[in-house]
């Protein structure tokens, strides 16, 4: 039986480089974002593939968005909550309230509403079952500085990974969350060049290929229903994650 995915945030970086992964393999997949054209650009014509111009805040675009999706396949496998935005750095105080309000709603918010919309197409379907995987962020262990609204949202995707996981069980619905750190798309190109660090210094930072990711997500949604990736980091192993201290005897 042919397996079909949908992946939000699927125009461009980490999303687009997953669902051309996942076409490769022969999935159904469908591509959510809120530009048809980077969407376009992004499936890339091939016949596996579904446009999905959807704003994930927003309840009834998800709905509507996983009813097509529904209307064509007949059953969902996986879910990759993917769509994210960050936000200028900037402290607690500068931060201006829409700027917060839209963060939330979109990573929180919009993971929230597909997690929904997905999880009550693999209660009903038969076989029952299915997969999420949440977009989770090295951020929410290690934040950067000025990335409140960002950080926040991430820490609350790990309150959702989990909560899905426990409700799901008696559904076959496994829940896991992959945590990335520096893969090299257009949101982290500036990395290249200096980011600001804990010291207040700013320094250049280490990436790698996005490609990793997209085959840790392959990797995760291969995994039969008895067995699950329950968080997975993928990340530059020189970025600045795991620090240590030096000592003196």
């Amino acid at each position: 039986m042919q397996k079909s995915i949908i992946i939000t945030g699927a125009g461009r970086g980490i999303g687009a480089a997953t669902a051309r992964t996942f076409l490769e393999a022969g999935y159904r997949v469908g591509l959510i974002g809120r530009n048809e054209d980077t969407l376009k650009a992004a499936a890339g014509d091939h016949p596996n593939s579904m446009v999905l111009v959807c704003d994930v805040g927003d309840p009834a675009s998800v709905d509507q968005a996983f009813g097509k999706a529904m209307h064509a396949w007949g059953r969902l496998d996986v879910l990759f909550n993917n769509a994210g935005r960050g936000s200028p750095p900037k402290t607690a105080d500068e931060t201006d309230i829409d700027t917060w309000m839209d963060v939330v709603r979109v990573n929180l918010t919009g993971s929230f509403l597909c997690a929904r919309a997905a999880f009550a197409i693999m209660r009903s379907q038969s076989p029952q079952g299915g997969r999420i995987i949440n977009n989770g962020s090295v951020s929410a262990h290690a934040p950067r500085p000025g990335s409140a609204p960002y950080t926040s949202t991430k820490h609350a995707i790990t309150g959702l990974t989990k909560s899905l996981s426990l409700d799901g069980r008696r559904y076959d619905i496994a829940c896991g969350q992959i945590d990335i750190g520096n893969a090299l798309t257009e949101m982290v190109e500036p990395m290249k060049t200096g980011m600001p660090q804990a010291d207040g210094s700013i320094r250049p930072e280490a990436t790698m290929d996005v490609a990793h990711v997209a085959n840790s997500v392959f990797h995760m949604a291969e995994m039969p229903l008895d067995a699950n990736v329950q968080f997975m980091t993928v990340m530059a192993p020189k970025m600045p994650f795991i620090l240590g201290k030096m000592y003196r005897g």
